[in-house]
């Protein structure tokens, strides 16, 4: 799908949102989304919109420095400075996508493909132009 502002990409996520909130039930483990594109190819933008759906007040950041911040039950990783999938580990990541009640965000998830569940819902983000941006949802 196209977005053509950052106001549509959050509109996009936060419907997202709502709508995983409504299958996440009866699920075995963390609802896990990974993303992937440019720098500046609206993964945060799109995180932000999706907290939102999920109910969250606070401000969402890019955890670039701090590789990962929880707000409540929604987790936000950011990958980017990853160099091997086994450091993530080190922050508890298997426990936190372990358990249903989660739904964690991963920006850069390509880094640690490896590791993630099977059942991961793949987001590619990708410039058109300027102010449009395609993203692709598998």
């Amino acid at each position: 799908m196209l977005s053509r502002s950052v106001d549509e990409t959050q509109k996009i996520a936060e419907k997202m949102a709502k709508e995983i909130l409504k299958e996440k039930k009866g699920r075995q483990n963390a609802f896990v989304l990974a993303l992937r594109g440019d720098l500046g190819g609206g993964k945060t933008t799109f995180l932000q919109g999706f907290a939102k759906g999920l109910g969250v007040k606070d401000k969402i950041l890019s955890p670039t420095f701090n590789i990962y911040r929880r707000y409540g039950n929604f987790y936000h990783f950011d990958c980017y400075r990853i160099e091997k999938p086994e450091e993530i580990l080190a922050l508890g990541f298997e426990k936190i996508i372990s358990d249903s009640k989660n739904i964690v965000a991963i920006e850069w998830a390509e880094k640690i493909e490896s590791i993630l569940p099977q059942d991961v819902k793949w987001l590619d983000f990708k410039f058109i132009d300027d102010a449009t941006r395609s993203i692709d949802i598998m």
